[in-house]
């Protein structure tokens, strides 16, 4: 057997071996706690620990590593430090989750929307998650593909299902219990892979290097820097793999947890552009991937090593999305009907996940860019940061809700459809004209919110 046939049935058995390590690691749970909410066998919460490091490794998805180094190679430093920004919205969405359960008494955020703006509200909510939830299939299975072969070859639509395979197979044994249990030993493949590459990578440049492919200018990535800052403001709240995790545990511990996941991962994040920059300065052209082509240049104890790293990262994602998926199928819809599945809750979810799994990877097949999965969804949900942001400081009516939140929603379909006019960019830059739709759209969306209220209340 040649070196190469070798090579390749290391990858193709680690694969099924991380699958079998997860399935092992993974509890059978069959409570409602346990699969829904993450309790262990006694009904206990998740541990402070579990519940950081989950949170850190859920958002620390494989297309996030993969923009980091693309952000890194293109703009230097800078378009690391604007993609890493994102990773602050986890501590100000702790914030804001402390606060509505602590205040307004919320259990969840499709409950909270349905008392206070209205069953057409959540449904609205309810469908902006399915679709993020669809995204994080496909575009966290396009990335493990990308090692295995190229985009659309049968070896990348092999092991993207296959590891969708994997992952679907654990995820169903025991629901959140089991993606929380997963997402430590995941976390520990991860850092140790990523501390590894670095050590490989870093070493042959000075601060000075590492720095000067980096410039300050709008033009050179402070636009997207911009974009995430006024992103991170509600682009979590949309997410479910995050804030699911913001009500299964004791608040002031919860947001704790959320701190420190949102500090951890903003360094995570930004080291990783690190290998983006060296890829400049070492020339090596990548074609959308920067971290597999450094890789391969490295030769094939580095290639194996980026390969843990995105599927480590790319299985917390994943099984985190699947769990969010069966919670909102099996518990929060049929609650929004007033509704109480019971333990059939559970297969409910079971079927959910299963749908998603096969129908997730279209867009996969169909050779979709990435990147598009966080800038085009993080416009379109731009009008859920005053409904939980500043709800309280008017009243609440359904009207503001709507218009803050489909304001957002057509913005991002105008945006993707090429419909926002060229005066609205801001700057010369790559994403100028994203930058001017954010800002603008949050002014509008802020104020479609906030006059409803002022007026009911003037009113009153």
């Amino acid at each position: 057997m040649t070196a190469t046939s070798l090579t390749g049935l290391f990858f193709w058995g680690f694969l099924i071996a991380y699958g079998g390590l997860m399935y092992w690691l993974s509890p059978r749970t069959v409570t409602i706690g346990g699969f829904f909410n993450g309790e262990d066998s006694q009904g206990r919460q998740a541990s402070p620990l579990l519940l950081t490091t989950s949170i850190f490794i859920s958002w620390i998805f494989a297309k996030s590593v993969t923009n980091a180094a693309n952000l890194g190679a293109e703009f230097g430093l800078v378009g690391g430090l604007a993609y890493a920004t994102y990773w602050l919205s986890i501590p100000l969405c702790g914030l804001v989750i402390y606060r509505l359960r602590r205040r307004f008494q919320a259990t969840s955020l499709v409950s909270f929307l349905t008392s206070n703006y209205g069953r057409g509200a959540a449904l609205a909510f309810s469908a902006a998650i399915l679709i993020r939830l669809f995204n994080e299939v496909w575009s966290n299975t396009a990335v493990v593909g990308g090692y295995y072969g190229d985009s659309g070859s049968p070896a990348f639509i092999g092991a993207a299902l296959l590891f969708t395979a994997v992952t679907l197979a654990y995820s169903l044994r025991g629901g959140l219990r089991s993606s929380i249990l997963t997402d430590a030993a995941q976390a520990a493949i991860f850092v140790i892979a990523l501390v590894w590459v670095l050590g490989l990578v870093l070493p042959n440049h000075s601060t000075a290097e590492l720095t000067s492919t980096s410039h300050w200018a709008l033009n050179a990535g402070v636009d997207l820097f911009l974009v995430a800052c006024l992103q991170l403001l509600s682009y979590p709240f949309h997410d479910p793999v995050l804030t699911d995790r913001g009500f299964i545990s004791e608040e002031k511990s919860m947001l704790r947890a959320f701190t420190l996941a949102g500090v951890l991962g903003f360094v995570a994040i930004l080291a990783f552009s690190l290998i983006g920059v060296h890829a400049t300065l070492g020339g090596i052209e990548a074609g959308g991937n920067i971290p597999a082509a450094l890789a391969k240049s490295l030769g094939v104890g580095a290639l194996i090593v980026m390969t843990l790293v995105m599927i480590s990262a790319a299985g917390s994602t994943l099984d985190s999305t699947f769990s969010s998926l069966a919670r909102l199928s099996g518990r929060e819809l049929p609650a929004l009907l007033q509704r109480d599945l019971g333990q059939k809750a559970i297969g409910v979810g079971m079927a959910t996940m299963l749908v998603f799994a096969l129908l997730g990877n279209l867009p996969m097949l169909a050779g979709t860019d990435i990147l598009k999965a966080t800038t085009i969804s993080g416009t379109m949900v731009i009008g859920l940061a005053p409904v939980f942001l500043l709800h309280g400081f008017v009243r609440p009516t359904r009207l503001g809700f709507h218009l803050s939140f489909w304001t957002g929603i057509g913005l991002g379909v105008a945006l993707t459809l090429g419909w926002i006019p060229q005066s609205w960019a801001i700057g010369d830059g790559r994403y100028a004209l994203l930058l001017g739709t954010n800002l603008y759209g949050l002014i509008l969306c802020t104020a479609g919110y906030l006059l409803p209220g002022m007026m009911t209340r003037r009113a009153a």
